[in-house]
């Protein structure tokens, strides 16, 4: 990754005020892999604008994996404030990462998770849940119990390797 890059990176994660649930959202999205940890939710609130039409009033997310992908979507939430569905539906992964700059191949995956979890959340378009979203107040409502929802893949546990083990 470019140096520029990665201030960019650092600077979207320091800024970044739209991480975390959103309780009283109108829609929820949420992609991802369990099984190779990078996994995204978007909560959006819908509102309307003078004009009368519905427009995002605003949006947060939580995730896991790399800080570009959680920089991504720092930005993308930004960037969907005031737009109207079509306008956030047209948005591609280059549209939401352009704030950072060129994403390098290896993380271009990092926008298209953050893609995935707002066309999720805008499809369809603007209706309350029928019932109540899991949080991570509620027993088994958190981001990674309801990406494995469905998944009899076992969690996996991370072990670090003591890198000078005494003999």
């Amino acid at each position: 990754m470019s140096d520029q890059l990665e201030n960019n990176v650092r600077e979207a994660l320091a800024a970044s005020t739209n991480m975390g649930e959103m309780q009283d959202a109108d829609a929820v999205g949420s992609a991802g892999s369990p099984g190779c940890g990078d996994m995204m939710r978007v909560w959006v609130k819908y509102g309307h604008d003078s004009q009368g039409r519905t427009t995002i009033d605003r949006a947060t997310f939580q995730g896991f994996g790399c800080e570009t992908a959680m920089a991504v979507a720092s930005v993308a939430t930004e960037m969907l404030k005031g737009k109207t569905l079509d306008e956030a539906q047209a948005l591609g992964g280059a549209e939401l990462s352009a704030p950072l700059g060129p994403l390098p191949p290896m993380k271009i995956h990092c926008a298209t998770l953050v893609e995935e979890a707002l066309r999720q959340a805008l499809s369809p378009a603007p209706a309350k849940p029928t019932s109540p979203q899991p949080t991570s107040a509620t027993p088994g409502g958190d981001l990674m119990d309801s990406m494995m929802q469905g998944n009899n893949a076992p969690r996996k546990k991370i072990v670090f390797l003591n890198p000078d083990p005494q003999p």
